[in-house]
């Protein structure tokens, strides 16, 4: 939806003139389930994104809404949920929930929501969302924050609100990314650095049409592993904070120290922290052959040692291998269903896309969802990047 289309909708319903805020939502290149260890990661923003239009109001009310989500919600300031309620509101509503227990009075409000990134997908609707509600509600209480406390504050409350231990990637690339470039995020530190995607390539990102829910255990589970993993090892190397501090030799030394189904997922995050450093190497020097691989890597790895890959997933990759203009590809996403994305010939993306639908529609019986993206900026106010 256009922002004009946006602000003339808010309008009719609401009487007044809106700010709106977009955040967009993202695709992880590589470095999967290594930012909740503290890893590397490499997401790039895309173009798909959540608007949020926001004016204020003279109570203590904060009304929800939305003419693509069921329901609109009414709450009071002084007296809001501090658990997730179950409805789509939530991403909504825990930020505004954390925002006031960091301290921020907010003020009542109107806030109508539209979204065009599939839920479920695992391309970020969720930091989407949170990123851009958050900038709506600051920006009616006082300065606003630095781009990369959004982050953190919109991380938190899928944390603690929505119960999805979730690292900060999402939030940090739909705050942070910049067009043309993905983003060399180090999860511990929070430097990051911009690395360049070749003009001539597009990440084309293939939707399974399986959702997948973080917060339905699985995701909790893995992380629960990780941590695991960790307080064993630290008998051998007592400085050792998350399995961002283990090498992978230490890690072999110690493989029939750790339970098997342990080490599978230790040895995934160790060897992917290594595949996205590699990655960025390749990316800056222009070697898509060698990126691609590790591409294919990170794939095999996710499903073969950190089991969150599915049918589905694996069929999307394998029908992409030896199409003309294809780097290489992989799930990406926190697993068991949602995307896939490939790098690929910018010549050769739609046929790309194609090929790869009417294949998986063959294998799977469903028709996939297909976008051909280029690297897209962070979150905006109106037109404008924000922070």
């Amino acid at each position: 939806m256009e922002l004009i289309e946006l602000a003339r909708q808010f309008a009719s319903l609401f009487g007044a003139r809106p700010t709106i805020f977009s955040a967009p939502g993202r695709v992880n290149l590589i470095g999967e389930h290594t930012d909740y260890n503290d890893g590397f990661v490499m997401p790039s923003a895309i173009g798909l994104c959540t608007r949020v239009a926001i004016s204020p109001r003279q109570d203590r009310q904060l009304f929800i809404g939305s003419q693509q989500f069921p329901g609109h919600f009414v709450f009071d300031l002084d007296n809001l949920p501090k658990r997730s309620t179950g409805g789509w509101c939530d991403y909504v509503l825990g930020v505004a929930v954390v925002l006031q227990e960091a301290g921020h009075a907010l003020k009542g409000a109107n806030l109508f929501v539209h979204g065009e990134i599939p839920i479920g997908a695992g391309l970020s609707s969720s930091a989407a969302i949170e990123v851009a509600s958050a900038l709506a509600l600051i920006s009616l209480n006082g300065p606003p924050l630095p781009i990369v406390e959004v982050a953190r504050l919109c991380q938190r409350s899928e944390n603690t609100f929505i119960g999805a231990r979730v690292g900060i990637m999402d939030q940090f690339v739909s705050c942070l990314g910049r067009v043309g470039h993905a983003l060399l995020l180090d999860c511990r530190s929070l430097e990051f650095e911009l690395v360049p995607i070749p003009d001539r390539v597009r990440m084309v990102i293939c939707n399974t049409m399986v959702k997948h829910q973080h917060a339905s255990g699985e995701y909790n589970q893995r992380r629960k592993e990780c941590e695991e993993g960790v307080g064993i090892l630290t008998e051998w190397y007592p400085g050792i904070r998350a399995l961002r501090d283990v090498s992978l030799d230490q890690l072999i030394q110690h493989s029939k120290d750790v339970p098997e189904t342990i080490y599978k997922r230790c040895r995934h995050v160790v060897e992917e922290n290594q595949r996205v450093r590699e990655a960025a190497r390749c990316l800056r020097g222009g070697n898509l052959i060698a990126f691609g691989e590790l591409m294919r890597e990170s794939h095999r790895s996710l499903r073969d040692l950190y089991e969150v890959s599915c049918r589905e997933l694996d069929i999307m990759v394998e029908l992409a291998e030896g199409l003309p203009g294809n780097y290489g590809g992989r799930m990406t996403g926190g697993g068991f269903g949602g995307c896939t994305v490939n790098l690929v010939e910018s010549t050769d993306a739609e046929d790309f896309a194609n090929q790869i639908s009417a294949g998986y529609q063959r294998a799977a019986g469903v028709k996939p969802t297909v976008y051909i993206c280029s690297a897209a900026d962070g979150a905006m106010v109106g037109l404008n990047r924000a922070g």
